[in-house]
């Protein structure tokens, strides 16, 4: 056989199942929320249910006859970008927040954003489904650990018969994340947040929204929230809110 066409139909080969090759994805919606940046989102989806958002889809996909029966389940599945750690390059280890950011763990037993592909899985609680806005067909979600802006590249229903496991061993990662804190906040600064927005809040301060690393009990951070910028700081397990400041 000629060399070349050897060469050709392995190559054939390759492109037909899919090989190194690059697949391209659409963006069919993008989250809206109260989170400008990466700091103080929950570390996993669900942990902080008060959190309200929005899914608004791209005008290539505003058609209300993509959701018909979606109304009829209480939770999705997203599949979404990591926008903010996009990278050429990958590490076959990272490391956890939840170890302490200092012991090494694969990649893949991991939810790292730092992956080959920088692809999030997470499931929320759909709260509504409003189909007629001026941005189109909007979905009401609540829980999700998402940045504003998020790319979407899916939106799957979830199944509790085939997606729930009680059961499952967790690894490493035992119980979950058990930081939590005592949240003191002034009433004349609670009264500056918009009263929709303080449980979603208080639920982020609560779950330590700090860097695990992070334990100067005299720095006063500053965490991008909605229209404002919450700050505060931490001494043990009690988180004092010291001033809430407008945009």
């Amino acid at each position: 056989m000629n060399n070349n066409n050897s060469n050709n139909n392995k190559n054939k080969n390759q492109n037909d199942h899919g090989g190194s090759q690059a697949i391209a994805m659409k963006i069919i919606a993008r989250i809206r929320n109260d989170f400008p940046s990466k700091f103080g989102i929950p570390r996993q989806s669900g942990v902080v249910r008060e959190l309200q958002g929005r899914i608004v889809f791209e005008p290539e996909y505003r058609n209300p006859d993509a959701l018909r029966g979606l109304e009829g389940f209480d939770y999705l599945w997203l599949i979404w970008q990591f926008s903010e750690a996009v990278r050429d390059r990958w590490s076959p280890t990272v490391r956890p927040p939840i170890l302490g950011g200092n012991t090494r763990m694969g990649v893949f037993a991991t939810r790292s954003p730092f992956r080959p592909n920088a692809i999030g899985l997470s499931s929320v609680r759909l709260e509504g489904v409003e189909l007629h806005t001026p941005d189109g067909p909007v979905l009401h979600i609540s829980g999700a650990d998402l940045m504003d802006g998020t790319p979407i590249f899916d939106i799957k229903p979830y199944l509790a018969y085939a997606d729930s496991h009680p059961e499952a061993a967790q690894g490493f990662r035992g119980d979950g994340w058990k930081r939590q804190l005592q949240v003191e906040i002034p009433d004349n600064l609670l009264e500056r947040v918009p009263e929709g927005k303080r449980a979603g809040l208080l639920g982020v301060l609560s779950n330590d929204p700090r860097p695990t690393y992070h334990k100067d009990e005299a720095r006063i951070y500053g965490m991008p929230f909605g229209s404002q910028e919450i700050r505060f700081r931490v001494a043990q397990d009690r988180l004092l809110v010291v001033d809430v400041i407008n945009f």
